[in-house]
């Protein structure tokens, strides 16, 4: 955790942690933000990633796996879970991992939120060129999915 105490030292704190953690996509939903809320971004930046993401009583691995399981409960919040599921693979969760996490939320959350977050994933597996081979979306089911 940060001893981060200004609004810059704050956000260049967090921006630290989401590089580390999101990378290139993380900046992306920042910069989406720039016109419209800039506010937002720097919030998402300096408080959940500086502040709550940071703090030492769960490693980044865990703190993903939680976060994806939220994310899946909550539904709606594909755009946000696809950041999340990349976000997972860069800390060390493997695809069977991220998988085995979305069937399990089947149990607490039902099956049209656990498909839609698998389906995600799969958008996302498919992009990095993690999902097994032969397994590859067609275009058809790319653009359905």
């Amino acid at each position: 955790m940060s001893d981060a105490t200004t609004r810059e030292e704050r956000f260049e704190h967090g921006m630290d942690v989401l590089k580390r953690v999101d990378g290139e996509v993380g900046q992306r939903v920042v910069d989406s933000l720039s016109d419209i809320s800039p506010e937002l971004g720097h919030q998402i930046v300096a408080w959940a990633f500086g502040d709550i993401y940071d703090r030492p009583g769960l490693v980044a691995r865990d703190r993903q796996l939680v976060t994806l399981g939220m994310l899946t409960a909550l539904g709606g919040c594909e755009p946000q879970l696809e950041v999340h599921v990349n976000a997972a693979l860069n800390v060390g969760l493997s695809p069977e991992q991220i998988v085995e996490a979305m069937l399990h939320s089947v149990v607490y959350c039902g099956i049209p939120k656990a498909m839609n977050a698998t389906l995600v994933a799969k958008k996302v597996f498919a992009e990095r060129g993690l999902l097994p081979d032969g397994r590859q979306p067609t275009p058809a089911a790319a653009a359905s999915a």
